[in-house]
């Protein structure tokens, strides 16, 4: 198995996981640091970026599955460079792959191409909306790309559409957030009452195993923990690792000019804060996603509950001592 990202949060998950069931793993991060990370676990690592056509290449020959993690996951940017790493690093590692003779080719995407405002238990179907967000618009055009060059039983793709993902590793929903509650700089938007639409690291890669095993190729699966979960109780979870029982709120207008006004002072003095106004729309996603199709096709039935999950969050956090 070769995985682009591989030193990264899902990535390196995905390596230990595949080394378990007895894979050879290779891949490439265009972090060194990232590439260590994946080296200590026995990977053999490409360092260059997605877009460079011999460092794919070289990380994707001799092969058989690719997994594609590499892209950009941020709420906000330049859709430039974006476009660049979750488009066209798409279409360069799925050719090299192709070209390689990989036969399976998984494509991680993200629900975030069903934008902010989706109907309830929205499936695959959408309908879709980049709402002129660059993570959301790029991360439905290279889940477009990837599947226009799904060639049945040649060149096998499918799309793995995850929730928010979270584990010890995670730095949007885990790490983040408890840096910012050190500093009492955390809040509540609206109470809290969007929905954390959370799936635990390894329920999303048993999915992932189970679309490889089943040879579920030439569409998409949503991927999430099945639950409904508000962000109050999810990040108020994260907050009693630090023994925290309560969150402060404010009211996602306020916060949003607020993030406008400080970001623009920010770039006057050339200092970047760590949260956009955008970051505001994630937390205010109104609805479930469907993994019907999910349970129907593949099999997949989320076997970490979040209470187990956070659990083991906490332990793997204190072990490190960063809680």
């Amino acid at each position: 198995m070769a995985i682009t990202g591989i030193g990264g949060f899902i990535g390196l998950r995905m390596a230990e996981r595949a080394q378990e069931r007895g894979m050879r793993v290779q891949g490439l991060d265009a972090s060194s640091a990232a590439a260590d990370l994946a080296r200590q676990k026995g990977a053999e690592v490409v360092i260059g970026d997605v877009t460079d056509k011999d460092a794919v290449s070289r990380a994707t020959r001799g092969a058989d599955v690719v997994f594609h993690t590499a892209a950009i996951v941020e709420e906000d940017g330049d859709i430039a460079l974006y476009r660049r790493v979750n488009v066209e690093g798409t279409r360069a590692v799925a050719e090299a792959a192709r070209a390689a003779g990989v036969r399976q080719f998984v494509q991680l995407s993200s629900v975030m191409v069903y934008g902010f405002t989706y109907p309830p238990h929205v499936d695959e179907d959408g309908p879709f909306r980049g709402e002129g967000n660059p993570y959301c618009e790029t991360k439905l055009e290279s889940d477009r790309l990837a599947l226009r060059l799904h060639a049945p039983g040649a060149f096998d793709v499918t799309v793995i559409r995850p929730g928010d993902v979270y584990g010890a590793r995670s730095r949007p929903w885990v790490l983040r957030p408890l840096e910012l509650m050190r500093k009492r700089l955390f809040f509540l938007i609206d109470g809290g009452r969007g929905t954390m639409n959370h799936v635990h690291v390894d329920n999303l890669l048993d999915a992932v195993f189970l679309a490889l095993e089943r040879r579920a190729a030439g569409e998409a699966f949503n991927v999430t923990d099945g639950a409904q979960t508000s962000f109050a109780d999810y990040f108020g979870r994260v907050a009693l690792m630090l023994g925290r029982k309560r969150l402060p709120s404010l009211p996602a207008g306020l916060v949003k000019r607020a993030f406008s006004l400080a970001g623009w002072a920010g770039t006057r003095i050339g200092l970047q804060l760590p949260v956009s106004p955008a970051a505001v729309d994630f937390v205010c996603r109104p609805h479930p996603y469907s993994i019907a199709r999910a349970r129907r096709v593949l099999g997949y039935e989320p076997r970490i509950s979040l209470e187990q999950g956070m659990t083991e969050v906490e332990t793997a956090l204190r072990a490190a001592r960063q809680v």
